[in-house]
């Protein structure tokens, strides 16, 4: 049996408030509507409904506050003159105009919103799916009906098939051939006469003399070669009395 998809558009305020109510109180209305929030209904847009149905939805619903209790004050008639102008639309491009439908729910009204859902179902119901022919690719209701046929790539005229190629039978017991195992390149040898020159730079090398003792013989001869120091003469009163006079 054909169970059709619809897009339901509800204000905030009102109608997606009295979808809680209903919800609250335990009562059942089709399931076959899929809830899309908004602000004001006079957010909708044109091509939010023309593209619900590009996408393949059935039908589309509305809802919205009472003319006179939008909270934003003309919302709501700015709604009413869009879907009148959808309307339209829809009819000039093949789709029957009452695939949608325009309602007012306030937040206290969760009974009217259960009657108008299962009735908006049956009619759509009795209209069959939406079959409808989009430039440019997009789902619609025929698209989903008509399942693609696998495509096969085109084969040249006069072209011989290939052969498959049959996988090479291995021969049972046969043992897999190692690999050889890669030679590591061999150290190059030093030669003897670079172990001279070696031994000879090692010889070459000056040796640190010991630190002297003290009181050696090195030290005496230091000693007795350094001149000794003159001693400094002593000023006296009398000569610092006759500079002091001149």
């Amino acid at each position: 049996m054909f169970e059709p998809r619809i897009v339901c558009f509800f204000c905030k305020w009102c109608t997606y408030a009295g979808a809680d109510l209903a919800g609250t109180s335990r009562k059942q209305y089709p399931p076959n509507g899929v809830v899309v929030r908004v602000n004001c209904s006079g957010r909708i847009d044109p091509q939010h409904v023309l593209w619900a149905f590009r996408e393949g939805a059935d039908g589309v619903l509305i809802g919205g506050c009472h003319p006179g209790d939008c909270h934003y004050q003309d919302g709501n008639y700015k709604t009413m003159r869009r879907v009148s102008f959808l309307k339209k639309m829809l009819e000039d491009m093949g789709v029957d105009p009452t695939r949608l439908h325009l309602e007012w729910i306030s937040a206290a009204e969760g009974d009217k919103l259960v009657h108008v859902m299962g009735d908006f179902v049956d009619t759509i119901r009795g209209m069959g799916p939406l079959e409808i022919t989009i430039a440019g690719g997009g789902r619609g209701g025929a698209a989903r009906a008509v399942p693609r046929a696998p495509t096969k790539p085109a084969e040249k005229k006069g072209a011989k098939p290939k052969p498959k190629k049959r996988p090479a039978s291995k021969k049972a017991g046969a043992k897999p051939k190692k690999r050889p195992a890669k030679k590591k390149a061999a150290k190059p040898k030093k030669k003897p006469a670079e172990k001279k020159a070696t031994a000879k730079r090692v010889s070459a090398k000056p040796k640190r003399k010991a630190p002297a003792k003290p009181g050696g013989k090195a030290t005496k001869r230091k000693a007795a070669s350094k001149p000794p120091r003159k001693a400094k003469k002593k000023v006296t009163k009398k000569r610092s009395a006759r500079r002091r006079t001149r």
